[in-house]
Parts: C-alpha cells; structure tokens; sequence
C-alpha cells in the first residue's frame, strides 16, 4: 500500500509541475499581450482554470501525506506540498503583476491612438518593452530555479533507487547463506542419526559377543571341574 502512495505522490508532483509551468506560460502572454481586452479575458479565464486544477493538486497530495505510515515520510511530502503552495502563490502575485501592467499598456496603446502624437506613442511601447523585458526575465528566472529543483528530485530518487538496489542485493545474498547453513544443519543431523545408529548397533554386538565368550569359559570350566556332569 505504501509503495501505491509512493507512486500517486510522484504522479500528483509531476502534475503540480506541469500546472506550474502552464500558468508560468500563461502569465508570460499575459505580459506580452498588447490587446485587445477580449484577448486577455480569454488568458486570464485559462488562468482561473489552471490554478483550480492546481489548487486541487495540492490538496490531493497533502491528502496523501496524512495518508502515510512514517511520520518522516508525511512530513516530507507535506514540506514538498507547502513548497508549491508558496509557488502558487507567487504565480498568483506575478499573474496580478501581469494583469496590471497588460492592462496600463493595452490603456495606454489606446489612449495613444486617440490622444496622443507619434513621438509619445513610441515612448510608451519603449517602456512597456521594457516592462515586459523586465517580466520575462523574473519568469524565466523562476522557470530555472523550477528545474533545478526537478533536478534535485531526480537526483534523490536514482540515489534512493541505488539504496533500494543495494539492499536487495544484501538480503538476497542473505538468504543463499542461510540457505547453505540450512543444508548443512541438516546434513550433520542426518550424520548424528547415522553415528548413534551404529553405536547402538557396536554396542549389541560387543554385549552379544560377552555374551558368547562368558558362555564358552563356563562350558569348559564345567567340562573341566565336573564331567560327571
């Protein structure tokens, strides 16, 4: 049962992830969305339904982690599950960050095309590319510090698979030892029988043959002293 957990755990990470890196992409075309509104709506209701798969996700694998037998091992996954809630979030915040900042830029590109001259315009896009620059890179930051971390889990599963590996190896080597001790054991019973059998059958024979020569000294003697007899 416990390995069944094990294995549900590693699936519902590996879909916290993959929701994470959705909504990450998500919030990158909010940023470099330039319009119209409709556009953004239809982004931001994507979002909303990412981050409700996601938010399930959570609390499926913190779920899980009550579920388990070792303390140590349910504090790990609850660790694990509270690290992609800060995640959560932090996506949440860089989500109302884009939206805010999509929404002044989409205003100002309008407003610019009603109001103002052509120098202004410029001015504007030059610092809404700077805004959204500047978005992409905490993005693309945040992606990396992503992949290292599924690269640190990566790691300790091959080391923790080697461990498991190792250990199989002990008991069954283990097990051909008692094995042998087993034959053994019962090789040595089966000689044990075999030596008493034959002590009881020498010692017969030696009482018999006693038994014998009592007998013929007593003939002669009585041959000898009385053979009127």
């Amino acid at each position: 049962m416990a390995g069944s957990l094990d294995v549900h755990v590693r699936i519902c990470g590996q879909e916290i992830v993959k929701y994470d890196l959705e909504i990450k992409a998500l919030i990158q075309d909010i940023s470099e969305c330039s319009g119209p509104q409709s556009e953004l709506m239809e982004l931001n209701c994507r979002v909303k339904e990412t981050f409700n798969l996601l938010r399930q996700r959570i609390q499926d694998m913190e779920q899980m982690a009550k579920e388990q037998d070792k303390e140590s091992d349910m504090i790990a996954i609850l660790n694990e599950t509270e690290g992609h809630r800060k995640q959560m979030l932090s996506n949440q915040t860089a989500w109302r960050k884009a939206n805010l900042a999509c929404k002044v830029s989409i205003d100002n590109l309008e407003k610019d095309e009603l109001l103002c001259a052509k120098d202004t315009s410029v001015t504007l896009r030059k610092a809404t590319k700077k805004n959204l620059a500047q978005t992409t890179s905490d993005i693309t930051e945040s992606l990396m510090n992503i992949s290292r971390m599924m690269s640190q889990q990566v790691k300790q599963s091959e080391e923790t698979m080697s461990t498991l590996a190792t250990s199989s190896r002990t008991v069954q080597e283990t097990n051909e030892e008692f094995k042998a001790m087993t034959g053994t054991i019962q090789l040595g019973r089966k000689l044990i029988t075999k030596y008493n059998r034959r002590e009881f059958t020498d010692k017969l024979l030696i009482f018999l043959a006693l038994a014998l020569f009592l007998a013929t000294v007593l003939y002669i003697l009585k041959k000898r002293l009385f053979p009127f007899l």
